[in-house]
C-alpha cells in the first residue's frame, strides 16, 4: 500500500484546478459522476421550486407561496444532508487512511450571506497563517459543513415563519430563501471540486472502503 501510495503522489497534479481537468480511472469517474449527478439534481428542483415562489409572490399569489415555502424546506434540508454526507465520508476515509488531496481556500465573495461570508473569511484567513496543508483540508471540509448547518437553520426559521403566516414580509422572506439557495449552490459547487480533488489522491486499492462511505 505505501508503495501504490507513493506511486499514486508521484502522478499526481499540483493544484486544484489541474485536479479538476484531470482523467480518472473509470471506477472512480462513475462514482465521482454519479454523486455530481445526484447533488445536481437535487439542486435543480430546489431551484424550481425557488423560481416558482419568486414568481407568485411577483404575482401576489401568497397562498401558493406558502406551499412552495414548505417544499423549498425541505427540498433545501435534502440537498443539505446529502452534501453533509459526502464531506463526512471525505473526512472519515482522508482521517483514517491519510488520503489527503489538493485544496484551495475558500473565497468569501462567493457567498451572497452573512453567515456564509463570516465562516468563508474565518477559514480562508486561518488556512493562510495557520495550517499546514492537512490541516487546511480539515479545516475546509469542517467550515463547508458549518456552512451548511448554518444555512439549513436560517432556512426553517424563514420557512416556518412563512407557513405560521408571522409578521414577515413574503417578499423579503423569499429574497432571504433566495440568497440562502446560492450559497448552498456555492457550497455543492465546493463540494463537488473536493471530491474530484479526493479521487485524483485516491489509491485504486482505497476505491471500494471509500465507495461504502459514500454512497
Amino acid at each position: 500500500m505505501g508503495a501504490s501510495r507513493t506511486e499514486r503522489a508521484g502522478q499526481r497534479s499540483r493544484t486544484v484546478g489541474e485536479d479538476w481537468a484531470a482523467f480518472l480511472p473509470p471506477e472512480m469517474d462513475q462514482l465521482f459522476d454519479a454523486t455530481r449527478n445526484a447533488l445536481e439534481c437535487s439542486n435543480v428542483v430546489l431551484s424550481v421550486v425557488l423560481d416558482e415562489a419568486l414568481g407568485l409572490c411577483e404575482q401576489e399569489q401568497f397562498t401558493l407561496g406558502e406551499e412552495r415555502a414548505m417544499a423549498f424546506g425541505e427540498l433545501f434540508d435534502l440537498l443539505a444532508i446529502r452534501l453533509r454526507r459526502v464531506i463526512r465520508a471525505i473526512k472519515q476515509h482522508g482521517s483514517h487512511y491519510g488520503t489527503l488531496p489538493n485544496v484551495s481556500a475558500l473565497v468569501p465573495a462567493n457567498f451572497r450571506g452573512a453567515t456564509a461570508q463570516r465562516i468563508s473569511f474565518t477559514s480562508s484567513l486561518l488556512a493562510k497563517v495557520v495550517f499546514g496543508s492537512r490541516m487546511r483540508f480539515f479545516h475546509k471540509l469542517n467550515a463547508l459543513e458549518e456552512i451548511i448547518e448554518r444555512l439549513q437553520e436560517e432556512t426553517r426559521v424563514i420557512v416556518e415563519d412563512v407557513s405560521d403566516k408571522a409578521q414577515v414580509s413574503p417578499e423579503r422572506a423569499w429574497r432571504q430563501m433566495e440568497v440562502l439557495g446560492y450559497d448552498l449552490n456555492t457550497c455543492m459547487a465546493e463540494t463537488t471540486v473536493v471530491l474530484k480533488s479526493f479521487f485524483c489522491a485516491l489509491p485504486a486499492e482505497e476505491l471500494e472502503t471509500f465507495r461504502q462511505k459514500l454512497v
